[in-house]
């Protein structure tokens, strides 16, 4: 999801010589504005496309769901095409989540979320304004990714006091013909996981489906950064990853053990083109069974006013065809951001580890997304270390006690007091060094006193 803009706002009076190693932003630079123009002009100046400026079809434009059900099938190479059918345009990964709890949740049947952490911070938001408020889980993660023992010993605690409160029924939102009403909902970035990097193993993926299968939960993923990816070491050479690390969650629960348990399935994969091509486009994709995309374009909002890009998605639509899009992200974004991880890999080896910071992520041969996940030696605390950043060093970081499940703050295992996350995305290349050079002296100066 793209980061907020009121939270980045808070640190916008900065000094000459500030550096952002916190916004999770794309670079302008790495934005595509004339390959937009030129698809724009394309779909415009096409007389027989002019339904464009119209109100969309419920489950969105429809050159663009075929086209993404191309390139998807062709970077996750599943066993079987993905069809459109599988597909809904969305107003991006943020606004979807939403439809998604609208339609598919329950405020008092469902009986909780699950967010693996740390988390996405700011969908916990998202998750309260659907009525999920003193009801969000913090699940924690290991080096394979979410910690399905934990997660299994909680599910099976909260259906016991759900059955003991017997709340066996939806209560406010009936099930309905297009839609079915989920008792758990789960919350994850399989991929590159925002913050920590991580990525979950193939093997705790379909661990993860059989355990929705048998709570009846349903498996909200954010599927973001899975395009962004290069080889973990630079000696690896300039190769053009154009195919998926493994295989998304949604495609587990397509195939495994013969496949959904029921129509609706037990996943969705929350796409967006936020992260290649730019987070004002308000342009994504939710992908699961053909009931339950048909379902979540049955969303009241939808409904009324169609889906909610349509004319931008036309754009993209366009970019897809003409194959533009495969082609920035192989040649411009995936080089781009390679650079950029490599140039700070280099300096958290050489000027942060020596002072006894970690990374938890696990030493995998493919790298990713924008996020870099690092803790501190005791007694080092993230929140000092973030302030005299900020203060003495014009450097602006985040700390990992923002990356808490709002609610679950007494989950001893999820407090984060020690992490700190870095974004690699927006910063100007030849400043992350620099940057990293700020904070290893704010740490010093900490491990000196």
């Amino acid at each position: 999801m793209a980061e907020d803009r009121a939270e980045t706002n808070t640190h916008k009076a900065v000094k000459p010589g500030s550096i952002d190693l916190f916004k999770g932003w794309p670079n302008p630079s790495l934005l595509p504005p004339r390959q937009l123009d030129q698809a724009s002009s394309n779909i415009l100046n096409d007389e027989d496309k002019r339904d464009v400026l119209f109100y969309a079809p419920d489950e969105g434009y429809h050159p663009l769901r075929d086209e993404i059900a191309k390139w998807l099938t062709s970077f996750y190479a599943p066993p079987e095409p993905i069809s459109s059918a599988r597909l809904c345009i969305t107003g991006g990964a943020s606004q979807n989540l939403a439809c998604v709890l609208q339609t598919f949740t329950d405020p008092l049947y469902t009986r909780n979320v699950w967010m693996v952490a740390p988390t996405y911070y700011l969908a916990c938001r998202i998750f309260a304004d659907a009525g999920f408020d003193g009801r969000l889980r913090a699940v924690p993660e290991d080096e394979q990714g979410i910690d399905i023992k934990y997660l299994e010993q909680a599910l099976e605690e909260s259906e016991t006091a759900a059955v003991a409160e017997a709340n066996t029924s939806p209560r406010i939102k009936l099930p309905k013909p297009w839609r079915k009403i989920y008792k758990q909902v789960i919350y994850a970035v399989p991929t590159f996981a925002n913050p920590s990097g991580r990525i979950m193993s193939l093997e705790r993926r379909q661990q993860l489906v059989r355990l929705a299968r048998r709570f009846d939960a349903l498996i909200v993923t954010d599927d973001v950064y899975d395009m962004l990816q290069w080889p973990a070491t630079p000696t690896q050479g300039s190769i053009q990853l154009d195919r998926a690390v493994l295989p998304r969650v949604v495609d587990v629960d397509r195939q495994l053990d013969g496949g959904p348990a029921d129509t609706f399935g037990h996943t969705v994969s929350n796409g967006s083109f936020s992260k290649i091509i730019g987070p004002g486009c308000r342009t994504g994709w939710a992908e699961g069974t053909e009931a339950f995309a048909f379902g979540l374009s049955q969303t009241g909002s939808s409904r009324s006013g169609g889906a909610p890009s349509q004319l931008v998605a036309s754009f993209i639509s366009d970019m897809l065809a003409t194959e533009t899009l495969q082609k920035h992200i192989l040649q411009e974004l995936q080089p781009a951001y390679a650079e950029r991880y490599y140039r700070i890999m280099g300096a958290i080896k050489k000027h942060l580890l020596p002072l006894g910071l970690t990374m938890p992520q696990p030493n995998n041969q493919v790298a990713g997304g924008y996020f870099i996940w690092l803790s501190l030696p005791p007694p080092l605390d993230a929140t000092t270390i973030w302030r005299h950043a900020l203060e003495d060093e014009d450097l602006t970081i985040i700390s990992g006690p923002k990356f808490k499940v709002d609610g679950d703050e007494d989950n001893e295992s999820t407090k984060f007091d020690r992490d700190f996350r870095l974004c690699f995305a927006w910063a100007e290349v030849p400043l992350l060094e620099d940057g990293i050079v700020r904070l290893a002296r704010v740490i010093k100066g900490e491990l000196d006193k």
